[in-house]
């Protein structure tokens, strides 16, 4: 028993650590897609929303989304955590991990549904807004929105299923994103005449990479959630994940090809992204061919849905909206669809979607309104053009090498 109780404790600390690698993968994958001048701001964002995530995490998150016996709504704001009796046993989550490894590996998922938002507001929100959001939607809402479902809250109980957080995660961030985006508004050029311009990103083999990275990432992120070192899940779990990777990109790229007559690979990486996010609602209950049709409309769903966030006037630069809000929709209404276990059904899935969609919609507008209100979210139009890095940061991502030439 102590032997595979250490293996499954380890098992888990190697998917933090995974799940921590993710958030390199989110940087490259952001700073890549957007332009030079702005690649401090985005890094300093992402480094912040780690650190900060982790100690709010500490701080009241982890008890405010495992409450034990709660409402089933909203737990009770207990500062710090401590180790229960029996938290470093066996006794402890079936031998799964110990009480540690649970906080260090939830705390990794809390910091990423902010990080989902970053990206969507790349380039033109201020950063101290930007600071607040965070603190308020990682330290409270995600917290509270996760109790739902992970710490057996009422939507647990309705029979809702979300395994690694299509919803509880990447819809949660998505939700929040197309808020900010809608109320910040445009950047600079992104619309003439009505009509979307492509803003290229400065660096795609940066965000090539990150795809890569957040796909390995994606590895702890599902298989962790199996919350064991369990042999036949995990393997398949990790099968299901890579076949809805590969499908996803392959049909974005296929499809984006039979709409735009171009090769695009930004699309094909996103594609991939899509069905990531497609199948964590369902990795552990879905068959290998399930896996790659739910992969596949993720994909096909990427390249209508990026043509739509731009029909409607929003922007988007690194497609957030659309991989995490739109495919964690989906594949959390696929589990109803596909899922191997009965209990699934779409109902409940579609009602869980529902509630998230209301709660994520209405906190995030009050806080970001209200930021707006208060002390506005939007940098000048001359800070936009010169880029934040200049006059948030003072600094230059890519030393200029000419400057030192005699």
């Amino acid at each position: 028993m102590d032997a595979i109780f250490t293996a499954n404790n380890v098992w888990m600390m190697v998917c933090t650590a995974l799940v921590f690698f993710m958030h390199t993968g989110f940087a490259f994958l952001e700073i890549g897609l957007t332009r030079q001048k702005n690649t401090i701001n985005i890094l300093f964002k992402n480094i912040f929303i780690i650190t900060v995530g982790l100690l709010l995490y500490y701080i009241i998150g982890f008890n405010l989304m495992y409450p034990g016996e709660f409402n089933g709504y909203i737990g009770s704001i207990v500062p710090g955590i401590g180790a229960p009796e029996n938290g470093m046993t066996p006794e402890y989550a079936d031998g799964g991990y110990t009480w540690w490894t649970d906080f260090l590996f939830q705390g990794m998922f809390a910091a990423t549904a902010a990080t989902i938002v970053s990206g969507a507001v790349a380039e033109r929100m201020k950063i101290g807004p930007f600071m607040i959001f965070t603190v308020i939607y990682v330290g409270f809402v995600y917290p509270i929105a996760g109790s739902w479902k992970w710490g057996g809250g009422f939507l647990d109980e309705l029979g809702f299923y979300d395994f690694a957080g299509s919803t509880l995660v990447h819809s949660v961030g998505g939700w929040a994103a197309l808020v900010a985006v809608w109320l910040l508004g445009s950047r600079i050029g992104k619309f003439k005449e009505g009509k979307p311009q492509a803003i290229p990103g400065h660096n795609i083999p940066l965000a090539t990479a990150g795809v890569l990275i957040l796909w390995l990432g994606w590895f702890g992120f599902n298989g962790g959630s199996v919350l064991s070192a369990d042999p036949e899940l995990t393997s398949l779990t990790l099968v299901t994940t890579c076949l809805a990777a590969a499908a996803g990109g392959v049909v974005a790229a296929l499809v984006s090809f039979l709409k735009y007559k171009n090769l695009d690979l930004t699309m094909f990486l996103n594609g991939i992204l899509g069905g990531l996010v497609g199948i964590t609602a369902g990795a552990d209950v879905m068959t290998p061919e399930s896996a790659i049709i739910i992969g596949a409309i993720a994909g096909a769903l990427i390249v209508f849905a990026v043509a739509f966030v731009d029909a409607i006037k929003l922007d988007d630069p690194v497609g957030a909206i659309a991989v995490h809000l739109i495919c964690g929709i989906w594949g959390t209404l696929a589990v109803g669809i596909f899922s191997t276990n009965p209990d699934h059904t779409f109902m409940a899935q579609l009602t869980g979607v529902a509630c998230y969609a209301v709660f994520c919609l209405v906190t995030s507008f009050i806080i970001i309104f209200t930021l707006k209100k208060v002390v506005g979210i939007r940098v000048s139009e001359k800070e936009e053009l010169e880029g934040l890095d200049s006059h948030e940061h003072g600094m230059s991502a890519y030393a200029d090498f000419r400057m030192n030439e005699h």
